[in-house]
């Protein structure tokens, strides 16, 4: 792996887990020093991130962690939205439905107690979604969303009865899908990413900090 892809995946695991919060400042010679990367491809990881909406200049020599608040994240759904309802009525469209049916499968089954197995079947599932749609434009964009969804959900705090929820919510998308039907893949679809984004602002609201 390269210095540069190194540095990239350890600043970008760490601005998703919140070990740097919004506001931290990322100083190049603290950081060059602190992740064993020269200056260059400690810049080239910052330019990465700073693409990626994680990152901002606050001064022409000071790079700090990017901020999110509720207009934020009001703002990322609508892109979610967007690409997700789309990429659910191409997918029932174009998909494998047995690949889908198996899902469905999983998803009736998970254990949404053991967070670390339900991220990685969901995580399954949107790569599943991005394969059926088979279209890089959409793919890439819809990464580029699920980068930011990492932050937000550690934002709203570990719900036990919405993760529930989300389990049956994805199941319904992958039944929609699995049975080739794009209309009930796509309202399945807006029904979770409402349920979800309703559910992390209530829990903005109700954080004192």
């Amino acid at each position: 792996m390269r210095a540069s892809d190194r540095a990239y995946a350890t600043l970008l695991d760490e601005i998703q887990s919140g070990a740097l919060p919004p506001g931290a400042v990322l100083g190049e010679v603290e950081q060059s020093t602190r992740l064993g990367v020269s200056r260059t491809p400690l810049r080239e990881a910052l330019r990465r991130l700073a693409s990626d909406g994680l990152v901002a200049q606050a001064s022409p020599r000071v790079t700090v962690v990017a901020g999110i608040d509720a207009d934020d994240i009001r703002a990322l759904f609508e892109l979610r939205r967007a690409l997700e309802t789309e990429a659910a009525r191409l997918a029932a469209h174009r998909g494998d439905r047995r690949v889908f049916r198996a899902l469905a499968v999983e998803l009736a089954d998970v254990d949404t107690a053991d967070t670390d197995a339900y991220y990685a079947l969901i995580a399954r599932f949107d790569a599943a979604v991005d394969a059926a749609v088979d279209n890089p434009y959409l793919s890439a964009a819809l990464r580029s969303v699920r980068t930011h969804l990492v932050r937000v959900r550690r934002m709203a705090r570990f719900n036990p009865l919405r993760l529930s929820a989300s389990a049956g919510e994805h199941g319904l998308i992958a039944r929609a899908i699995g049975a080739g039907d794009p209309e009930l893949a796509a309202h399945a679809t807006h029904v979770h990413l409402h349920n979800a984004l309703t559910t992390i602002l209530e829990a903005l609201t109700e954080d004192p900090s």
